[in-house]
């Protein structure tokens, strides 16, 4: 993500997809999926479009925030555009693109999720705590750029109302009239499969030590409980902070009230801010700072119900105070849970069409390769 994040991983990049071309020239498919990943991906419907191979794309780059002069590749080397946002439909249609709202893969998600008693005892966790779920980002870059203002965030007990009893005065610290405090919140990281766990442990480890120098030894019974289900952490969490991205859809999904934090180099927010552009569909959304919304979640709303910290702004303290409103009962939470049931009504499948995602996609490939689709 990004443009000087990408920069050292662009020789391997190139060397993958020229191996990919060699073998799409020797052994030609009869059809080509493409799935996101717009900078390979465009690349590789040219040379398939040449070849005569039918493209099909699920998971629409977003050509409607910016890069829209792709929009002609989109016309000229897709022969059907599946998409997953119900606005994007709207967007291609008008623009001469056959596209189809398929619904959201992750909107018709019905595993079971552990009781709350039965997932505190398989994580070690106290079921009578406030939990709270933190969410950094499934890649190493976003992990070392968002992670340390949320241990910040666990470890001063700013969510409490005893942070307005602690202040911070050099190297004194006052500690809250209650202590205890600390320990009224649990907190819950979970880890995605991209991220080596134990590589974790350490780093969480060297941010401990970076944080009791300065909120002292009452915060070492601060732990982040790792976990391996982002989707059980948010059900059973009183409310989240996630890292712009696909978890802002699932926690929409699993209705859990969250605030939405991202951090890049200040290059790249910096051309991000000139090259993003959204069309009049979505246009009006900028914030008090002159920010476009990131989130997903509040595109797909057309407004915006859920706070969005970003760069300077994402900070412990800041996330605190959008916080503590989600965690009590009150108009905050209660609006909030009610628009992103809202968001969550428009991911699901038409109801034309109400099998799931991936079957719809399925139908869709099969119907384009001249066979019926198998019951």
């Amino acid at each position: 993500m990004g443009v000087t994040e990408i920069l050292r991983h662009i020789p391997r990049i190139f060397a993958s997809y020229r191996k990919l071309v060699a073998a799409i020239r020797r052994n030609r498919p009869d059809i080509a999926i493409l799935i996101d990943f717009p900078d390979v991906n465009f690349r590789l419907a040219k040379h398939l479009h040449r070849t005569g191979v039918p493209v099909v794309w699920f998971v629409s780059p977003q050509l409607w925030a910016w890069k829209r002069g792709r929009l002609r590749w989109v016309q000229e080397r897709v022969d059907k555009m599946l998409v997953i946002f119900p606005f994007e439909e709207s967007f291609y249609r008008e623009r001469g693109v056959d596209a189809t709202f398929v619904g959201h893969p992750l909107a018709t998600d019905t595993l079971p999720v552990p009781s709350r008693e039965h997932y505190a005892d398989q994580h070690h966790l106290d079921p009578s705590r406030t939990w709270i779920a933190l969410l950094p980002g499934s890649r190493w870059k976003e992990i070392r750029a968002n992670l340390p203002a949320l241990h910040e965030l666990a470890m001063s007990d700013l969510i409490t109302t005893a942070a307005a009893y602690t202040t911070f005065n050099g190297d004194t610290t006052i500690q809250p009239s209650d202590p205890a405090a600390h320990t009224r919140y649990e907190f819950l990281l979970p880890v995605a499969s991209t991220i080596d766990i134990q590589a974790l442990r350490q780093y969480i480890q060297s941010l401990n030590a970076e944080h009791l120098k300065y909120f002292g030894p009452e915060a070492a019974s601060i732990r982040l409980t790792l976990v391996p289900n982002a989707r059980e952490a948010l059900h059973h969490a009183r409310a989240s902070v996630v890292a712009s991205g696909t978890a802002t859809v699932l926690a929409a999904i699993v209705g859990n009230p969250f605030i939405v934090v991202y951090r890049v180099s200040a290059l790249t927010f910096a051309l991000a801010k000139k090259l993003v552009e959204y069309p009049e569909e979505l246009s009006g959304m900028k914030d008090v700072a002159g920010n476009l919304p990131v989130a997903m979640v509040n595109l797909i709303a057309g407004k915006r119900i859920v706070p969005e910290l970003l760069q300077v702004s994402f900070n412990a303290a800041n996330v605190a105070s959008k916080l503590g409103p989600l965690l009590f009962d009150g108009p905050e939470r209660s609006a909030q849970i009610a628009a992103l049931a809202e968001v969550r009504s428009r991911l699901q499948p038409p109801p034309q069409h109400p099998s799931s995602p991936i079957l719809r996609v399925t139908e869709t490939i099969l119907n384009l390769l001249h066979a019926p689709p198998q019951p």
